[in-house]
Order: structure tokens, then C-alpha cells, then sequence
């Protein structure tokens, strides 16, 4: 089965083909990134704009790429939630009247089951497994049993962490996108120079939720209360000791989340597994008998390949969607499609 994934929830316009769920035959990705670096930031009106402009090239790109003419499609996956709704929109709307028109069914995917289930495309683990998902607008901890069965241990109780990446950038003129900028810098930097502090949350109710409003507000407003004696006030050693806690804070949880679930598996997706601190800190856990995956770099940001992917599990399985099939903004409960 060929499957057109559509993805345009943010600031990435991507289509992509993938064939029986593992094959990836295209993947287009059309990054928005240097149209919205003036304003450090996705600016909602323009990104929505954009997709318009572009959707039409992007899915004729990646038919192209993949050989196959319109008629050699069999279904269409489409990100319909969440995101930001006018770019969901132009996504949702395009992938109905492409189905439509073809007479092949189509299906609405979650964004972030997509970015869950990324990693099974390439390096498919055996369920269950703990779940991470880590992005500029979703931070979870999970246990994954099935493709659309979903157990959120914990989450963030306010940033995300690939947000509080982007904001410290931001404040300090380190680059954009600032996950990607810090994670540069912070290659040359000294962790120790600042000892920022972590969050101080009730473990008994919710052990496995995190906070970086904190971490982030220390950052950019209490820089000098927590400098390392006589070290560096750099870019550079602001950006390691950040991201330093900013993962510290995150693997914590993973560790304990590890430890008391009994899972030996771990998969991690979204935006901010590409950063190489991190991804070094998770596979440090095969050392303990873990098996680790992780989604290569391409399939880490937003794309269509994702999309595809876990589209073709539920169409496989027999859930497709109808006309009525529109976009939300908000994220949905992970509950059984």
C-alpha cells in the first residue's frame, strides 16, 4: 500500500510516501525556517500563508520522487491535530480533496502519536516500550503498549522543553532555530560555568511531570546568582550549562519512569531528540541493558514520512475518516482511535 503522508501542523510543509508502513519511497520536508528567523519565532499568519502557497509543489515533489504517478496512490494520511490551525487547515483540506478526487480513503493523524511512532518506521522496537517525546510544544513520558495505545506517565506542567530551548535563544541572540543553535554552541562550552537550578515538584502525585518555566526564567533573569566561581560568562557556557539541566531534567524522569515500569525499551521522537546531548544521555542506557531507538534526523522534525507511517497501521487495521474530517489545535486524549 502507497501512502501520502501530509504534514503541515507548524512551519514545515512536507508530503512523503511510504509504502507497507516501512518503506520510504519520498520524503519532502519545505522548511519555513529562514522566512520566520526576522521574527525568532513561527509567526502563525505567515506559516498558514505559506503552506497554501506550497502544498500543491510539495505533494507533486514527492509523487515525483518516489516514481509513481497520482493513480499509483492508495490512501492519503494527514496531520488534522494538533497544531496551528490555519496551517492544519491547509493540510487537512488539501489531503481530503486529493483523496476525494481519487476515490481512495483517507485518515487524520495526531501529530504527536506521528512523532511517537517515528522510530518504528526505521528501527521498530517490540512493544511495549517507554515513549518520549520531546519537541518546541510537547514534552511526555509514555508507555506505548500498541501504535494507538498510549499510557502518559507525565508531562510538562508549563514549557515544553524544546520551548524553553527557544526562548533562552531568543533572549540571548544565540541563533534560530535555538534548539539547533544551542546545541552548536554548547559543543564548545562549559556545562559546569552556570549550575542552573532544577524544579522542586511534588513526587508523590505526578513523580514523572517536569517544569522548565523555572529553569528557563534562571536562565534569562538570574544569570549571575548561579555562575560557577570565576568561569567564562560566554554564549557558549550559558548554552552548555542550560542544556545540561534542560536534559537532566528530562532523563530523571526517564530513569525513574524506567525503574518502576520494568520496561527494557525506550523510543524517543520530536524535535529535540536530534539534539546530540541528548541522544548521547539516552544511549549511555544501554550500558544498563536498555535498548534505545531513535528516529534518524530527517524523521525527527516535522515530516510526512511519520504521517505515512502510522497512517498505513490504522488503514491497515480498517479506521479511515469521512468529509467531516477537520483540523483541532488542541491535543487530544491519548484513548483508543
Amino acid at each position: 500500500m502507497n501512502v501520502l503522508g501530509i504534514e503541515t501542523s507548524c512551519d514545515e510543509c512536507s508530503a512523503a510516501i511510504v509504502r507497507d508502513g516501512r518503506e520510504i519511497l519520498s520524503n519532502v520536508i519545505a522548511t519555513q525556517i529562514e522566512l520566520h528567523k526576522p521574527y525568532q519565532g513561527v509567526v502563525p499568519e505567515l506559516a498558514s500563508r505559506l503552506h497554501t502557497e506550497w502544498i500543491a509543489q510539495v505533494v507533486d515533489a514527492s509523487i515525483r520522487q518516489a516514481g509513481l504517478e497520482k493513480k499509483d496512490i492508495d490512501a492519503v494520511a494527514v496531520t488534522s491535530r494538533p497544531g496551528l490551525l490555519g496551517s492544519l487547515l491547509v493540510g487537512v483540506n488539501f489531503a481530503k480533496a486529493f483523496a476525494i478526487a481519487l476515490s481512495i480513503p483517507f485518515v487524520g493523524i495526531d501529530h504527536i502519536r506521528a512523532h511517537l511512532y517515528a522510530s518504528q518506521i526505521e528501527n521498530p522496537l517490540e512493544y511495549p516500550y517507554l515513549g518520549i517525546l520531546v519537541s518546541g510544544g510537547h514534552t511526555v513520558i509514555c508507555k506505548v503498549e500498541d501504535y494507538d495505545k498510549i499510557d502518559v506517565l507525565g508531562t510538562t506542567i508549563d514549557d515544553a522543553i524544546g520551548e524553553a530551548f527557544d526562548k533562552v535563544a531568543k533572549f540571548y541572540d544565540l541563533g534560530f532555530p535555538g534548539g539547533v543553535a544551542i546545541d552548536k554552541l554548547s559543543q564548545s562550552g562549559d556545562a559546569s560555568a552556570f549550575l542552573f537550578p532544577g524544579p522542586m515538584l511534588d513526587r508523590t502525585e505526578h513523580p514523572y511531570d517536569m517544569s522548565y518555566s523555572g529553569l528557563k526564567t534562571a536562565v534569562i533573569n538570574q544569570r549571575e546568582k548561579f555562575k560557577n566561581g570565576d568561569k567564562e560568562d560566554t554564549p557558549e557556557n550559558i548554552a552548555a550549562s542550560f542544556q545540561r539541566q534542560a536534559v537532566g531534567i528530562l532523563m530523571k524522569r526517564v530513569k525513574l519512569a524506567l525503574k518502576d515500569t520494568g520496561l527494557k525499551r525506550i523510543a524517543a521522537g520530536g524535535g529535540v531528540a536530534a539534539n546530540s546531548f541528548l541522544r548521547s544521555e539516552l544511549k549511555d542506557l544501554e550500558k544498563g541493558g536498555y535498548i534505545v531507538s531513535f528516529p534518524s534526523l530527517k524523521l525527527c522534525t516535522d515530516n510526512g514520512a511519520m504521517v505515512a507511517g502510522l497512517g498505513y497501521r490504522y488503514l491497515l487495521d480498517g479506521y479511515f475518516d469521512d468529509e467531516s474530517l477537520s483540523a483541532s489545535a488542541r491535543v487530544s486524549a491519548f484513548k483508543s482511535f
